[in-house]
């Protein structure tokens, strides 16, 4: 298991930090772990398994239409 840190989880996802914590408020994006009193990260796995439903997502967007 890896942890990333926030640039690397916007680097990845390519979302600013207001969009990935919009997300995390509504619900549609993983919880960041707390590391420390001021330290959080994202658990890898979690962060590339909302990308891959995304890109699930388009893709049964694009064999409906």
């Amino acid at each position: 298991m890896r942890i990333m840190r926030l640039r690397e989880v916007m680097t990845t996802t390519g979302l600013p930090r207001s969009t990935i914590y919009r997300f995390i408020a509504n619900g549609t994006f993983p919880k960041p772990v707390s590391l420390g009193e001021r330290c959080t990260g994202w658990v890898e796995e979690e962060v590339l398994d909302w990308v891959l439903t995304k890109i699930d997502e388009r893709d049964s967007d694009l064999s409906v239409a």
